[in-house]
């Protein structure tokens, strides 16, 4: 059947449009991108999901609503883990979409509450709701086996005074709450005139809020200083790589004797073997602590049998002294999806054919500690919180630690396979939000990253060790008592998103139902 000419070229025109749009929905849901390190323009986080929220209240149905929420969120995750292209090749596209789809409810309740001509009261709702939905997002991506909470909104506002006081009340969740509202309330400047009063004073209200938690949110108080070194000694190809890069380390460690430091950390997988079986490398380095003066945290990447009998390769936090390993160890709990394990490797094991998965699974730790410096701090000991690498993304883990007692967070990691790309920066930072949320200060140290150290407000100590450097760095760490409201409170922003959008169900459909009673009610009975 031949489609007559007029009615083929609007089809053409239609699809064009369609194809039009959903490429600007990509690109929309890609912009936020551009607010974390290394472009680090934080300032473009107040206004980055405007053209997104625009061009899905802009949808002519609700289906449409929810494709282009799909498109945004999977240009949103291609955006922000399109370093692991080298990794992981086509298949991180396939990643992208499959995670996009957790925008497509958001996109029906962004058309349901900033579409068509929305009041003075509809546009403080969306202000309060849109906001809500985009945290059960941020919320259900977090779990480790969806890759966890990369790039999450509120962590483009790592180096932000006022954002990481707002941290330290709601954590990094009432920061990317506050952010989408302040979105919102800005796209409604754009609509109806009628939304636009309520919306100025949204904003106003946002600043004002944002200014209160900043004077006025309780601060841990400073309790002296630790002494804390972290070495980087870079990358070391072939086969002979981790004999070479254990020697860099021992030699840059060597060089820190006599600085007075109270704990020396070494990056993620910075020992190839379990020092358990390895008398020879443990005596170095018992020798080596004994020379600096201080124990050495070192991170083993081997195959070791943990305390219930397990076998298998394990990552491993070690604390070290003069005299051997001192028995305190953690073993990584939360795994890289692909890098360190493949979900569902009898189905998604091809993976590793076309990219660099791991070909084992490591095995997991059952749980977190917390480990004594002893003579650390002037001799009154050093209570450390260790993490490894992404652990450090997950704020409920760092606040555990601080629970636990740990007065200083340690994060060490390697980011060698993504040296030349946006990921150790943006990984570094995330030691600002974790700080700033548990009032403890916190150091990031790499094999060949970027490593750093946060106070415990969140601001930087000292200079970053780029991933360029091989050397070391010296921080001295402002330790502090008290805990914030966050620790005290935990997670509550996501639980009071979740109570208000279930709320906002229960009303729309307890209208909705009244509108189809008052409907069927009015119909005329015919007469049999």
């Amino acid at each position: 059947m031949r489609i007559p000419a007029g009615r083929g070229g609007r089809w053409e025109r239609l699809s064009r449009s369609a194809w039009l749009r959903g490429g600007a929905a990509l690109l929309a849901g890609a912009l936020p991108a551009l607010t974390f390190p290394a472009p680090d323009l934080w300032w473009l986080a107040g206004v980055c999901l405007v053209p997104l929220l625009l061009l899905v209240r802009s949808a002519g149905t609700g289906r449409r609503a929810a494709l282009d929420g799909w498109l945004g969120g999977t240009g949103y995750m291609f955006a922000v883990h399109h370093w692991l292209l080298p990794s992981l090749h086509v298949f991180i596209v396939l990643l992208a979409a499959l995670l996009g789809l957790l925008w497509a409810p958001w996109g029906l309740l962004v058309h349901r509450t900033l579409g068509g001509r929305p009041t003075g009261p509809a546009a403080v709702r969306a202000v309060v709701l849109v906001p809500c939905g985009w945290l059960m997002i941020e919320l259900a991506r977090s779990w480790d086996a969806l890759g966890g909470p990369w790039g999450l909104l509120g962590a483009s506002q790592w180096q932000v005074g006022p954002a990481l006081r707002v941290a330290s009340v709601g954590g990094v969740w009432l920061v990317s709450w506050v952010l989408v509202a302040v979105n919102t309330a800005v796209a409604l400047l754009f609509l109806a005139p009628a939304a636009r009063t309520a919306a100025a004073a949204c904003l106003v209200a946002c600043g004002l809020a944002v200014g209160a938690t900043a004077a006025w949110a309780p601060r841990p108080e400073e309790s002296g200083v630790a002494r804390i070194a972290v070495v980087q000694p870079g990358v070391f190809d072939g086969p002979r790589g981790p004999e070479r890069r254990l020697a860099a380390g021992e030699r840059l460690t060597g060089a820190l004797a006599g600085r007075d430091v109270d704990l020396v950390v070494w990056g993620e997988s910075s020992v190839g073997a379990d020092l358990a079986r390895s008398p020879d490398i443990a005596g170095q380095i018992a020798a080596l602590a004994g020379r600096v003066g201080a124990d050495v945290l070192v991170n083993e990447d081997a195959r070791q049998t943990d305390r219930s009998g397990r076998t298998g390769i394990f990552k491993t936090a070690l604390l070290v002294g003069p005299d051997g390993p001192t028995g305190d160890r953690y073993d990584k709990m939360r795994l890289v999806p692909f890098g360190e394990y493949v979900p569902a490797r009898s189905v998604l094991g091809w993976v590793t054919s076309v990219g660099r998965a791991a070909g084992e699974d490591r095995l997991r730790g059952t749980r977190q500690v917390t480990m004594e410096v002893p003579g650390a701090e002037g001799g009154r000991g050093l209570r450390i919180g260790p993490m490894i690498c992404f652990e450090s993304a997950f704020p409920d883990m760092s606040r555990r630690l601080a629970l636990r007692g740990a007065q200083l967070l340690v994060a060490q990691s390697s980011t060698s396979t993504f040296q030349h790309s946006w990921a150790p920066w943006q990984h570094a930072s995330l030691g600002a939000l974790r700080a700033a949320e548990t009032g403890r200060p916190m150091v990031h140290a790499t094999l060949t990253g970027v490593s750093a150290a946060y106070g415990p407000s969140g601001a930087r100590v000292g200079d970053p060790l780029g991933t360029r450097v091989r050397g070391t760095a010296v921080y001295d760490v402002p330790l502090a008592t008290g805990t914030t409201l966050y620790v005290r409170l935990g997670d509550w922003p996501l639980g009071g998103a979740a109570a208000v959008l279930a709320l906002f169900c229960g009303y729309e459909a307890a209208r909705s139902s009244a509108v189809r009673g008052r409907a069927t009610s009015a119909r005329p009975v015919r007469d049999r």
